[in-house]
């Protein structure tokens, strides 16, 4: 479900290093507190600059409810006031769910500091989700997205190059667009992803991966790269030879998607699910693909095992009085 926030003006202010005393103004600054904190996240807890972001949204939302009033009057009651704020806007469950989260850890910083003594936060339980199913593509489906940049396109081989990197690997679209040259070793065939929480893991590559980013690396990167001053250390480049951004991954997986004939639904984590699933169906052990996953739970692994059909009624057939 779409979120339906509504516009947020409030400003979060750069918070104090840490180990600094708080000015009297910065006491009373409820933004201040909101920016150390998200500070903190940053360079003590050192998460991703997605997952930073991610916190900062979260803190706007509840200081545009909140106001600036003292974050020690903060109790249940109002607590729930904030839950239904939330709802009002038509939010998701699973989007309750993280703002409750990111309230949490605020407050727990605001104990650290001696901000405030006690955290209302862990009073509350967070909603009930629903694990949906993901949505995989077949085997022919995924083989035509993949051959759907073709000559015509400007940066083709580099396109080509992307999709097979997210299907081969199942990265997720920041850990392809931050996948760097000396992180990717074609003649091992592996590359090493830097996911959440900035943790490393090595994926194996497939030889049509291999061909691919081959190709793109001798016939388009070179000239891509010559675009900046000094040589870029990423794999995958724009047009520029910087980065090749997030947003701009997104856009070409729909391209290509919309050119293969695919639902208008298909993002770059449709091809992790794929990815994922297909592994699951030839029999990969579930270990494995949590570990190539960069799943830090494997109950989030599991939810592959639903996926499958074909290894459903398999299981049906051999372990039912009736299969």
């Amino acid at each position: 479900m779409v979120e339906k926030l509504p516009s947020v003006r409030v400003t979060i202010q750069k918070g104090a290093r840490l180990g600094q005393q708080p000015t009297a103004t910065s006491e009373r600054g409820n933004e201040y507190w909101a920016g150390s904190f998200v500070d903190y996240l940053r360079t003590e807890c050192r998460l991703s600059d997605n997952t930073v972001q991610a916190y900062r949204r979260d803190m706007e939302h509840f200081l545009a409810w909140w106001g600036q009033r003292s974050l020690a009057e903060l109790d249940t009651a109002r607590l729930t006031d904030y839950l239904g704020w939330l709802n009002d806007r038509q939010l998701a469950a699973t989007s309750v769910a993280r703002h409750i989260v990111s309230l949490r850890m605020f407050f727990r910083y605001l104990q650290l500091e001696g901000v405030v003594t006690k955290n209302p936060v862990e009073l509350l339980s967070t909603p009930r989700t629903w694990e949906r199913v993901p949505s995989v593509l077949s085997a022919e489906q995924i083989e035509e997205f993949l051959k759907a940049p073709g000559p015509a396109d400007p940066f083709w081989r580099r396109d080509r190059a992307l999709l097979e990197l997210l299907y081969a690997t199942g990265c997720r679209v920041s850990e392809c667009s931050n996948l760097t040259i000396r992180d990717t070793h074609l003649e091992q065939r592996y590359c090493r992803c830097r996911g959440k929480g900035n943790k490393e893991r090595l994926v194996p590559l497939n030889l049509p991966a291999v061909e691919a980013i081959q190709a793109y690396l001798a016939e388009e990167r070179p000239a891509l790269a010559a675009r900046q001053p000094a040589p870029p250390d990423w794999l995958l480049l724009s047009r520029s030879g910087r980065r090749l951004r997030r947003e701009a991954i997104w856009e070409l997986v729909k391209k290509y998607a919309a050119r293969a004939g695919l639902p208008p639904t298909i993002t770059p984590h449709t091809l992790r699910h794929s990815f994922a699933t297909h592994l699951l169906a030839g029999g990969a052990d579930l270990r494995q693909v949590q570990e190539m996953l960069g799943h830090a739970n494997i109950r989030t692994t599991q939810i592959y095992t639903h996926v499958d059909l074909s290894r459903l009624k398999r299981i049906h057939q051999r372990y039912h009085p009736r299969g």
